[in-house]
């Protein structure tokens, strides 16, 4: 049994499953990357998040992407959708033989909740709301520093967890990517060196491209 808490994969029916996402959205972005990274074909499902499908919002209440259909049952968090797929195929071993490292639930839990959060903040605060977005940005760089001093480890990793990449990166990036382009030449010149290779090797690899 693995560590990490998800749906135990259902069997795929002839049926292929249904994916509702948005280009644009990080949790739909981890989502996809770890679907085509485990080969797990689907049938993607753009969403417009002013109309959404009825469909969609019968199968999720909540009207979030990203959802996703395997058969009978609804898959509708992003995390799950990544770990679904990844016991489904693993090529490079992503999740770790299953083996919870210390502070991985935490890392995951801060960067979905207050770091999201501030995230947030910062990027729609807007033009008239420089101080407000100032403020978002400096209690998100907690998260930053402690992204940073990961990478710093062992002289500099590859990876947050050590030289191979695992699901942790993916489900990070697609956050840190967005926080990072709400204001480019800040973060360019920001004390994040490690944090900012990392992001780098991510966001050029095939993967993500």
């Amino acid at each position: 049994m693995s560590d990490y808490d998800s749906p135990s994969p259902p069997e795929i029916a002839n049926n292929l499953p249904v994916l509702y996402s948005f280009r644009r959205c990080p949790y739909a972005m981890r989502a996809r990357m770890a679907l085509l990274y485990a080969g797990q074909n689907c049938v993607v499902r753009e969403v417009d998040l002013k109309h959404k499908p009825e469909s969609m919002l019968q199968a999720s209440a909540k009207g979030t992407v990203p959802v996703m259909l395997v058969e009978s049952s609804v898959i509708d968090e992003s995390l799950d959708v990544m770990l679904w797929a990844l016991r489904q195929h693993d090529p490079d071993n992503w999740l770790l033989d299953g083996k919870m490292q210390p502070g991985v639930k935490e890392l995951l839990a801060t960067n979905d909740g207050t770091f999201k959060e501030h995230l947030d903040g910062y990027k729609y605060a807007g033009r008239d709301g420089q101080a407000t977005a100032e403020r978002h940005r400096q209690q998100a760089e907690d998260f930053l520093c402690e992204l940073e001093t990961l990478l710093a480890q062992d002289g500099g990793r590859q990876h947050l967890l050590g030289q191979q990449l695992t699901f942790v990166d993916v489900a990070l990036m697609p956050f840190i990517r967005q926080f990072a382009n709400v204001d480019r030449q800040w973060f360019e010149a920001s004390r994040y060196a490690h944090l900012r290779d990392w992001l780098e090797r991510l966001v050029r690899s095939p993967l993500f491209v």
